[in-house]
């Protein structure tokens, strides 16, 4: 049975009776921004005696929305808001492709469906606490974490799986992601306002670098040198701390061998087996020293490419490479096999370490040596005149106050002696305890107090020196340290040692 018309107020919206008795209030609300439906806003009212004012009250608090443009001007999803900000952003390629991978895992299967207008503080907070719990999303049911999605032969390979939550940094990229997609939903008039900043804003993780040790350096650089090729590219990473990408992407162009100057202005960019040349990560082109010794191990470095060269007849390429697998450096190396051969050295040495750590050491050795923080910032190619130095490596700035405590140590004078605890005590006036517990002593040393002879108890001694009860406890523990009395049990403090048959 269709609902009957009650007609319409007003000459907008409707009120309709529906069979139950209640009232179904519509108002217009334009068309929607994706699909160009029509859109209705709705609200049920139950039957009562009331009904018919409640509706006209929902009614105009309805039409008031639409006025001032309150409500969400859209049905669209999360998915479809993603696509279109993914169309339309200008992110680099890796970029892109990272944010896409992070949305198709964790953002379209938990969000995805959700309409745009319906989010709210709650749904971020409940989602952030779904990532900490589980990265594949289990839904709290118990499977078999396959080693292959393949067919296949289970083996111990295949497990029961376990939740790890998702890391605190993949976390937030997720939040930034959803916050600029919302930015556009506002812009473009979907939502009134962006329900992602009333969320609780995933913490940004502690930054907790861990470069080898200088002892370790010089292992893997001696291990390194077997191949002088190898060698070199490790060297220069710890020399500059370029990104791995940078260091790839290198041309012979790009190094001024007479004023020992590199200049880094692009980047090879990986995933997976696909490779392309890039700008550097933060798009801007730097220039780095380097110090005569590194001039020295580049000039080798080049020589053996004229070398080879000669021996095949032709000319060094114009666009050469400085690191490349090709005989004549025509072609770039792949970051990911660079990261594999340094982590396969590393393993060999038993050193817990990884090819960006190289970048870390040189940022550590670089401060500790009191380098002002923006030219270390300068050299890593970190912007913002060095904030994101100082919070990436403040830690190790500490190793420079280090230093500088000792060298102030070995210059302070000789510490005094260690006074005597009969000086100590001969220097200040004696605690009230210890007035108490003397004239206890002096009491028990002239015969007052005879052999055997039970002490008042500890209130009373407290009344009698016009002491606290604390006091008087900590007066006959002093005298209990000197052996003049003793404890017997039930019975109280007595003066002198064990009385055998006496209890």
């Amino acid at each position: 049975m269709a609902p009957s018309r009650a007609g319409r107020r007003r000459t907008r919206g409707a009120i309709d009776v529906l069979p139950s008795g209640g009232l179904r209030v519509r108002v217009y609300a334009g068309v929607d921004a994706v699909t160009g439906r029509r859109r209705n806003l709705v609200e049920l009212i139950p039957p009562g005696p009331k009904a018919a004012r409640q509706a006209e009250a929902a009614r105009t608090r309805l039409l008031k929305q639409v006025d001032e443009q309150r409500q969400p001007r859209t049905n669209a999803t999360v998915n479809q808001l993603l696509d279109q900000h993914f169309e339309l952003s200008t992110w680099e390629r890796s970029t892109r492709e990272t944010y896409a991978g992070y949305a198709t895992k964790h953002i379209r299967p938990l969000l995805g469906t959700v309409q745009v207008g319906a989010l709210n503080a709650r749904t971020f907070d409940s989602f952030h606490a779904e990532l900490r719990r589980c990265r594949d999303h289990c839904g709290r049911t118990r499977y078999v974490d396959h080693r292959t999605p393949y067919e296949h032969k289970c083996d111990e390979r295949c497990r029961t799986h376990t939740c790890k939550p998702l890391g605190a940094a993949t976390i937030r990229q997720i939040h930034f992601i959803l916050s600029g997609a919302l930015k556009r939903a506002v812009r473009w008039g979907w939502i009134s306002s962006n329900p992602i900043v009333f969320a609780e804003t995933p913490p940004a993780p502690k930054a907790k670098p861990r470069p080898p040790s200088p002892e370790e350096a010089a292992r893997i650089l001696t291990e390194a040198w077997a191949d002088p090729e190898w060698g070199t590219l490790v060297w220069l990473a710890i020399v500059t701390g370029v990104r791995r990408g940078e260091l790839c992407a290198l041309r012979w162009v790009d190094v001024d061998l007479s004023t020992g100057v590199i200049s880094v202005s692009r980047s090879i960019g990986q995933r997976n087996r696909d490779t392309w040349e890039k700008d550097t990560k933060d798009h801007q082109h730097r220039r780095i020293a380097v110090d005569e010794e590194t001039v020295g191990i580049l000039a080798e470095h080049r020589r053996r490419l004229e070398e080879r060269c000669a021996a095949l007849g032709e000319p060094v390429p114009a666009g050469a490479y400085v690191f490349s697998l090709a005989p004549d450096n025509s072609t770039y190396m792949r970051p990911n096999s660079v990261s594999e051969r340094y982590s396969d050295l590393a393993d060999r040495l038993g050193i817990a370490t990884s090819l960006h750590k190289l970048r870390h050491y040189s940022a550590t050795e670089l401060i500790a040596a009191g380098v002002d923080i923006r030219t270390v910032a300068g050299r890593l190619g970190h912007g913002g005149g060095g904030t994101t130095t100082l919070r990436v490596y403040a830690a190790w700035v500490s190793e420079s106050d280090q230093r500088a405590a000792g060298n102030l140590g070995a210059r302070m004078p000789a510490r005094p002696s260690e006074p005597s605890a009969r000086r100590r005590s001969a220097d200040r006036a004696p605690f009230p305890y210890e007035v108490v517990a003397a004239a206890l002593g002096a009491q028990i040393e002239a015969g007052e107090l005879t052999d055997g002879e039970f002490l008042p108890g500890i209130k009373t001694l407290a009344v009698m020196h016009g002491v606290a009860v604390g006091t008087a406890h900590r007066a006959v523990n002093l005298l209990l340290e000197s052996g003049q009395v003793e404890v017997v049990a039930g019975r109280g403090t007595r003066v002198g040692k064990a009385h055998p048959g006496a209890d």
